[in-house]
C-alpha cells in the first residue's frame, strides 16, 4: 500500500511539473508575440510618417527618383509582411532605405532647413528610438523564450509540443557591416 501512494505522489509530481513547464512556455510565447505587437505599432507610425517625408524631399530631389522609389517599395513590402520573420527582413530593407536617404539629403542644404522637413525628422526620430527600444524588449523575450524552449526538462515539453527557437529582431549582415565601418564626417 505504501509503495502506491509512493508511486501516485511521484506520479502527481511530475504531472504538476509537466503543467508547469508547459504554462510557462506559453507564457514567454504570449510575451514575445505581445513585444512584437509593440513592435507593429511603432513600425504603422514608421509607415505612416514615410509618405509625408517622401513628399517632403520630393521637391527638393527631382533627379533623386530611386532613392524614393526604393523607400516606396521597401514601405510596401514591409506593409504587406505577414509572418515576424518575413517583418524583420522586411524593415531591414527599411531602415537600409531611409539610411540611403538621410545620406542623399546631406547633398541639400534648404531641404535640411526646411521647418515642415525638420520636423517630420524629428517625429521619425523619435518613432526610431521607440522602435529601437521595443526590439530591444522583443529581443529579449524571444531570447527568454529560447532559453526556455532548449533548457533540459522543458525542452522536453516543448519538443512535445512544437514550441521552437525563434528569431531574434537583428540589424542582418548588410546593416551590421555598415555600423562596422567608422563614419564619414563632413564640415
Amino acid at each position: 500500500m505504501v509503495p502506491l501512494i509512493v508511486v501516485l505522489a511521484i506520479v502527481f509530481f511530475f504531472i504538476l511539473l509537466f503543467i508547469s513547464i508547459y504554462n510557462r512556455l506559453v507564457r514567454l510565447r504570449n510575451n514575445r508575440e505581445q513585444a512584437f505587437a509593440d513592435i507593429d505599432v511603432q513600425l504603422k507610425q514608421r509607415h505612416d510618417l514615410i509618405p509625408q517625408l517622401v513628399n517632403a524631399v520630393k521637391g527638393y530631389m527631382q533627379h533623386e527618383k530611386g532613392v524614393l522609389t526604393e523607400i516606396t517599395n521597401a514601405r510596401s513590402n514591409a506593409m504587406k509582411a505577414s509572418t515576424i520573420d518575413e517583418k524583420i527582413s522586411a524593415e531591414n530593407r527599411l531602415s537600409q532605405a531611409l539610411q540611403g536617404l538621410n545620406i542623399t539629403v546631406e547633398a541639400y542644404p534648404d531641404l535640411k532647413a526646411n521647418q515642415n522637413f525638420i520636423n517630420l525628422q524629428e517625429e521619425i526620430s523619435d518613432v526610431e528610438n521607440k522602435l529601437a527600444a521595443s526590439r530591444r524588449f522583443f529581443n529579449s523575450a524571444t531570447k527568454e523564450l529560447n532559453n526556455a524552449v532548449e533548457v533540459f526538462p522543458a525542452n522536453l515539453v516543448a519538443g512535445m509540443f512544437g514550441f521552437k527557437r525563434e528569431s531574434m529582431f537583428d540589424l542582418g549582415t548588410e546593416n551590421r557591416e555598415a555600423l562596422d565601418k567608422a563614419p564619414d564626417i563632413n564640415f
